[in-house]
């Protein structure tokens, strides 16, 4: 099973853009993981002056601004039988000027893209179900993946919101378990 983890950072956890269920999403990751699994993660790692900021006309607070505790990984992840790596963590929205929801083109240390290191069937489970989580799984469907969302292993913004795109990835031929 390839799972990948979509941006369980202290900032959407904890921090200046905390996420209902962040905790609980991370702790149930934890408990899926086992040993014949590959887990990969992707991250939110903006510059100070990324587009999507208010501060630069955007409509989120700063987040996940490389460099800062608020972009780290989750330590009950840094903890786990898969911590994050260089080579399975997966950096988007880099650029000031682009905003990236879908992890799918994020790159690791080594300049690979995610899209290319994942199997024809993918299960996915993070932080946030209506935005990083939906684009990923619906980027991935489009290159041909085989997605199945974990309902479990998420956490969201806006639970109706969140209710409204588990049923809506569910029409467009995603996987819901």
């Amino acid at each position: 099973m390839d799972l990948v983890i979509i941006d369980c950072q202290n900032d959407f956890i904890s921090g200046t853009m905390a996420c209902k269920r962040g905790e609980e999403a991370v702790e149930k990751i934890v408990e899926f993981y086992n040993e014949d699994m590959n887990v990969y993660y992707t991250s939110d790692f903006h510059p100070i002056n990324h587009m999507s900021f208010k501060d630069q006309g955007g409509i989120w607070p700063a987040h996940c601004v490389e460099g800062t505790l608020g972009a780290e990984i989750h330590d009950k992840l840094h903890e786990s039988i898969f911590p994050p790596t260089n080579e399975n963590t997966y950096y988007k929205g880099r650029h000031p000027k682009f905003e990236e929801y879908s992890g799918a083109k994020a790159r690791n240390g080594n300049d690979q893209m995610l899209k290319d290191q994942l199997p024809e069937k993918v299960y996915l489970g993070g932080i946030a179900s209506e935005y990083c989580v939906r684009q990923t799984a619906l980027d991935l469907q489009k290159l041909g993946k085989e997605v199945v969302v974990l309902k479990d292993l998420l956490a969201y913004v806006d639970e109706e919101d969140h209710k409204k795109n588990l049923k809506d990835l569910e029409e467009k031929g995603i996987t819901i378990k």
